[in-house]
């Protein structure tokens, strides 16, 4: 059986388009990065074409300058049926000083599709080591807190009244 590639690795300049108006790269233009990065890692390991179904909390805990390299490292962590968790972490670079510093790291729900657009099998993920078990066992301890956590959301919004209807249009007529 061949070698399953659970890891990517993609490191990208941050450049001035990237900015926001103090100077430091934009988070929505990191996010686009994350999701980019996630979907690279989920699409080879799975050999097809995948989806985004979530992103858990992300926190910018440092600044990312323009002019630093910022690198990505991305590892399936779970399989499920058709889902499977990429965990990223993004670490950045002052090139004159050499500082590398870790950013921030999230989780993504990736799920691998079909080319007729339905969710398929994902290839059923291989743990070798002790490192890979344990990325395994606490992907486990956060799907069963993301569900946990969407049944709470649902009935906290449950007896709110929808302020949206004027963007809903009524099928009945």
């Amino acid at each position: 059986m061949a070698k399953q590639e659970k890891s990517l690795h993609m490191t990208i300049l941050m450049t001035p388009d990237m900015a926001n108006f103090s100077g430091n790269v934009h988070g929505g233009a990191i996010l686009k990065l994350l999701d980019q990065v996630a979907f690279a890692c989920a699409a080879r390991y799975c050999k097809s074409y995948v989806v985004t179904l979530s992103l858990d909390q992300v926190t910018f805990n440092q600044a990312i300058k323009v002019g630093e390299l910022v690198s990505f490292r991305a590892h399936v962590n779970y399989v499920g049926n058709s889902s499977l968790e990429i965990g990223v972490k993004v670490f950045a670079e002052n090139l004159e000083t050499q500082n590398n510093r870790h950013t921030n790291s999230c989780y993504f729900t990736m799920v691998a599709m079909g080319k007729d657009g339905k969710p398929i099998k994902a290839p059923k993920i291989e743990i070798n080591n002790e490192f890979e078990q344990k990325l395994y066992e606490a992907a486990m301890m956060r799907k069963q807190a993301r569900i946990e956590l969407n049944k709470k959301n649902k009935e906290l919004t449950a007896e709110i009244p929808d302020y949206n209807t004027d963007l809903i249009k009524s099928t009945e007529n």
